[in-house]
């Protein structure tokens, strides 16, 4: 009864299908078109080889939600000699003597790449030494460090020096190739910050017998002066992290000091020592006490951005911004000096490196803890990176309202921007910046901290107070300029431009007994290499005249031996008897009577 209903059921659903069939066939033309979709099948290649499919540009966060830098390349360390309680107590169980051969000669060894030959014998198998046995290794002797204590590894064992040997050859004050009169210390730039760090003070056994300042250029770690092997310059590095990650506050005495070293890798030619070295020198900064950032710290950050390798400056750039949020009272008083160093290097031509520059300025200048001034601050460090901004940065600061007590590090932050802002220009920009001026003024606590940046705005005050038309600002800015000239401590105007260009007299003579030292220093290079090439030179012609001498003797007994023997030839040529001494007729010594040259003598 049902096969009825079923089949009257499919034919209406034909009859139906027919006639969409037949409605969709009339519509289709000449000018249809159709899109068929193709499934597309990707092949894969099968490497062996399990890998993410996540996006590399996904930025690791942390709970806070902000960005976190990842770590370098190198593993992480873990002891593999004296990773167990047995194995340790084996080990300080030794005598004195004992522990220091197996501390130079098996651990040192094995960290710096070599192989401990003596100990493990020549004909045991061995592998190639990989950065993860030199890992090892370091935390190994970071173990001993922790146990034995930094005074017997590091200076009674020698561990120190051999440390040093390795990362500095040629000594602190050839790092980044900064020499006397150059670097931010024109005074000696390494050299100056070795009289505050100095290797040879701290006792570790190592004196290098010059100081050299030989520049380095940008190439392999041969022509950059580098010339111990780079597994020993990665193990050195990575010792000197794991002494940082091993929670003791006594190795930083002598981690500090060698930042230079580690900051210096970072330009390496080889990607395992850049790797090591930006962890080292990020371990360095985390233990280094906050006061040692304005004596130690940031001088070698500022010679480092000398550097020629553009890796170095961007190392730098970071480890500013570690410092910064480590140690933001220190970097806060030091911002005078911080914000045009680290401007300088916004515009650099490698775009890693104005990067670094941008988010370290923007680091330290965050360390300011004037309320009043901190909501402004991204606008100003956008301004600074981008000048056609700078309006924007001021109409910020001319929402603030000053409260708090205006310091030099403040100072330090809104006088660039304003400067530039007094520059523009359209005048009503130019209003603004004044009325600014006049309100931070105001509230200067010291004239010894608005010193230093009289003479960027004061010149440009008067500027604009004599050369602006609109009567309106030319008054804003004359009380600007007289609130300014207040807070520098002086009684009118003239006496402010007075003080400001005896001071800019006075540094411009400065600057030009520096450069006549740099002058007479590099005249007297010239004319010690004049003269040495002087003496090479007559050493040459001496060396070439005993050479003219020898060659003419030679000639001379090559002569007189060619006429020796020319003469004998001819003599034996007149002889009846050969050279042997016999007769050239019969070929006896004696010739018999039937023989043409016969003589009864």
């Amino acid at each position: 009864q049902n096969f009825p209903q079923n089949s009257s059921s499919s034919s209406s659903s034909s009859l139906a299908i027919h006639r969409i069939y037949t409605a969709t066939m009339a519509s289709i033309g000449a000018g249809t078109t159709h899109k068929v979709g193709i499934k597309k099948t990707i092949k894969v290649k099968k490497t062996g080889i399990l890998k993410s499919t996540t996006s590399s540009k996904i930025k690791p966060t942390n709970a806070n939600g902000k960005g976190i830098s990842r770590r370098g390349s190198a593993p992480r360390l873990s002891p593999a000699t004296l990773n167990h309680p047995t194995s340790l107590e084996a080990f300080l169980s030794l005598s004195t003597a004992q522990q220091k051969d197996r501390t130079l000669n098996e651990l040192l060894q094995q960290c710096l790449g070599e192989r401990a030959t003596f100990h493990e014998g020549i004909a045991k198998p061995h592998t190639a030494s990989t950065t993860q046995s030199r890992g090892q290794a370091a935390a190994d002797l970071a173990v001993l460090v922790k146990h034995l204590g930094p005074i017997v590894v590091l200076k009674q064992f020698g561990v120190l020096a051999e440390i040093e040997k390795t990362l500095l050859p040629l000594g602190l004050g050839a790092v980044f190739g900064n020499g006397p009169g150059k670097g931010m210390h024109p005074g000696g730039g390494m050299r100056k910050i070795c009289s505050t760090a100095s290797l040879a003070s701290m006792d570790s056994g190592y004196n290098p017998s010059t100081m050299s300042t030989v520049g380095s250029s940008v190439g392999t770690d041969t022509k950059r002066g580098k010339t111990t092997p780079a597994n020993a310059r990665e193990g050195a590095l990575l010792f000197l992290r794991a002494l940082c990650e091993s929670g003791l506050k006594s190795v930083e005495p002598y981690v500090v000091p060698l930042l230079a070293g580690a900051l210096d890798e970072c330009g390496s030619s080889s990607s395992s020592v850049r790797a090591a070295a930006d962890d080292t020198s990020e371990a360095i900064i985390s233990i280094a006490n906050a006061y040692a950032v304005p004596m130690l710290i940031i001088p070698v950050l500022f010679e480092a951005l000398h550097s020629p390798e553009w890796r170095v400056k961007s190392t730098a750039m970071e480890r500013l911004s570690q410092v910064a949020a480590s140690a933001p009272r220190q970097t806060s008083k030091m911002l005078p000096k911080i914000i045009p160093t680290v401007t300088s290097q916004i515009w650099d031509t490698k775009p890693q490196v104005s990067k670094a520059a941008t988010a370290a300025l923007l680091a330290v200048c965050r360390t300011n803890d004037n309320p009043d001034v901190m909501p402004a601050i991204p606008a100003i460090v956008h301004a600074v990176s981008k000048p056609a901004d700078t309006y924007k940065a001021v109409e910020e600061l001319m929402a603030t309202t000053f409260v708090a007590t205006v310091d030099s590090s403040t100072l330090s932050i809104l006088c660039p921007i304003l400067s530039r802002g007094l520059k523009e220009k359209n005048a009503i920009r130019k209003r603004s910046c004044c009325v600014v001026i006049e309100n931070m003024s105001r509230l200067v606590d010291s004239p010894n901290a608005v010193a230093p940046f009289g003479p960027l705005l004061v010149p440009e005050l008067k500027k604009v107070v004599e050369n602006v038309q609109f009567e309106d600002i030319r008054d804003v800015a004359l009380s600007a300029l007289q609130t300014l000239t207040k807070a520098l401590g002086h009684a009118d105007i003239e006496s402010a431009m007075a003080a400001i260009m005896a001071a800019e007299a006075e540094r411009a003579q400065e600057e030009q007994r520096r450069i006549e030292e740099l002058l007479e220093e590099e005249e007297k290079e010239e004319e010690e290499q004049r003269l040495r090439e002087e003496v090479e030179r007559m050493q040459f012609r001496e060396a070439m005249e005993a050479q003219r001498l020898l060659d003419k003797l030679s000639l001379e007994e090559e002569g007189a031996k060619q006429a020796k023997e020319k003469l004998k030839k001819e003599q034996q040529k007149l002889s009846t008897k050969s050279a042997a001494g016999k007769c050239q007729g019969c070929g006896l010594k004696k010739c018999k009577k039937t023989c043409l040259f016969y003589s009864e003598k």
